[in-house]
């Protein structure tokens, strides 16, 4: 599990349908371990292969064909995060690094003292966004409002634009969305209710 709370960035070595290898940050030389849970643009990913300089991973179908892995390109940054360890703070959300779903960024602009990014989404996912809610893109944590029927608006303060890859996002880029678990967990089991 993680928080949304993206801990580093770094870029793209290789990539492939099957694979992917990542460059490893410096201050998780000692941290990321072989077997260990990674969340590389919100994608929840199980490491094979950690070495001086660089970390790799297994890729499904699923994850090829459900996330941005199948756009994204050799050199491009990735946000890391590393999961949630029993007796951390919980800053963001709860994230499962599973994506629903990939949106798309309409706007990301200059908006005073922070930024305004607009993504779209699949109109069957409208359900799960809340305004003032939760949702993750690209696996930052962050609050939807003005929420309309495929759109949705967030305000990015000026902390999570630099240390993060949104920075580089630019109209029409994919970006990947999980949305609140809550929000799906409480679907499903309304599915069960009896109203007598």
């Amino acid at each position: 599990m993680f928080t949304g709370i993206v801990q580093a960035t770094s870029s793209t070595l290789r990539l492939s349908p099957s694979s992917i290898e990542i460059g490893l940050p410096d201050s998780w030389r000692d941290r990321l371990l072989v077997g260990g849970s990674v969340a590389v643009n919100g994608v929840c990913l199980t490491t094979r292969e950690v070495g001086g300089r660089s970390f790799s991973a297994d890729l499904s179908s699923e994850t090829w064909s459900r996330t941005t892995f199948g756009s994204l390109r050799v050199g491009a940054g990735v946000n890391l995060e590393l999961p949630l360890s029993l007796g951390n703070g919980l800053d963001g959300h709860w994230v499962l690094g599973h994506v629903d779903a990939m949106g798309h960024v309409r706007l990301l602009a200059r908006e005073r003292d922070a930024w305004s990014l607009v993504v779209s989404f699949p109109p069957s996912a409208h359900r799960y966004i809340v305004d003032k809610g939760a949702i993750a893109v690209d696996g930052i944590s962050l609050t939807p409002f003005d929420v309309r029927e495929d759109t949705l608006r967030c305000a990015v303060i000026p902390e999570t634009y630099e240390r993060t890859c949104l920075r580089e996002r630019r109209p029409g880029d994919p970006v990947n969305l999980e949305y609140d678990i809550l929000a799906k967990y409480v679907e499903r089991m309304m599915r069960y209710v009896r109203v007598d």
